[in-house]
């Protein structure tokens, strides 16, 4: 896809998963890549293996945890290319513990990473997209931002919520070149689970079988792309998880009758 050529590509949770694996198929594409996420050593190991000259990448760790400077992030992309043509808000944790025993501390943990760290960073981006008269902005949900199920409570909350945000901002931002996408994720084989919290904020550190036996996270990128490409406002892919989607729209009744039989592992 030459679509995508020597364009300016940010994206979160580059250093594994799906993020590793879209940082290497943009690269592949001619893209030029902002790579963000905690590991400086594992991000730069994407851009070793995607084996391009040192113009074509960036290398901007932080943690989405924390209170870090969206603005100043955005600034440096600036100033190191020139402007931001997509945003990839694919950082994000995972939940194993039910409600009435997880701490708010850690409720409030999953929410500022898988929230309002998109947020943030999508905020940083706007003018710098509407000036130059472009920009695509995605964020990573999953088929629980479409319906809950047990042990995803605050989980389930964060990508309900990204949904939400950025229906409102795509009606804000139409007809001014500027293009939304939702990325739906079924089960997708990555380290998740193995790092998703648990009640007490510490990791799982297991791989669910559910996750064990999915999608492939070239194959989940691949889907991504095609999506990306075609500004698709929703980009959904899984398994026979996705089925739950449409009972919860279209068999309601159904749908909480099956909600507390689901095997959430």
């Amino acid at each position: 896809m030459t679509l995508f050529q020597d364009k300016i590509i940010w994206i979160t949770g580059a250093s594994s998963g799906i993020g590793r694996s879209l940082s290497l198929q943009f690269f592949k594409l001619g893209a030029k890549l902002v790579l963000s996420g905690r590991n400086q050593d594992a991000l730069h190991s994407v851009a070793k293996e995607a084996n391009v000259n040192k113009d074509r990448f960036l290398i901007l760790d932080f943690d989405l945890s924390t209170d870090f400077d969206a603005n100043e992030k955005a600034q440096k992309v600036i100033e190191y290319f020139g402007r931001i043509d997509y945003l990839f808000n694919n950082g994000g944790i995972s939940q194993r513990s039910i409600s009435i025993e997880t701490s708010i501390e850690v409720d409030r943990r999953i929410f500022e990473i898988n929230f309002f760290a998109a947020d943030k960073l999508t905020k940083a981006v706007l003018p710098h997209m509407l000036k130059n008269g472009f920009g695509h902005i995605s964020a990573t949900s999953s088929v629980v931002g479409k319906f809950g199920i047990p042990m995803r409570s605050a989980y389930a909350a964060s990508k309900h919520a990204l949904h939400g945000y950025y229906d409102s901002l795509r009606a804000e931002m139409y007809g001014k070149g500027i293009y939304i996408s939702v990325i739906i994720a079924g089960r997708i084989l990555t380290n998740i689970s193995q790092n998703a919290v648990t009640k007490d904020g510490s990791k799982y550190n297991k791989l669910d079988e559910g996750q064990a036996n999915g999608m492939t996270a070239d194959e989940a990128a691949q889907r991504i792309i095609k999506g990306i490409a075609k500004r698709k406002p929703e980009i959904m892919f899984g398994g026979k998880e996705l089925l739950m989607v449409y009972i919860r729209r279209y068999l309601p009744k159904l749908f909480y009758y099956m909600a507390p039989r689901v095997k959430p592992t």
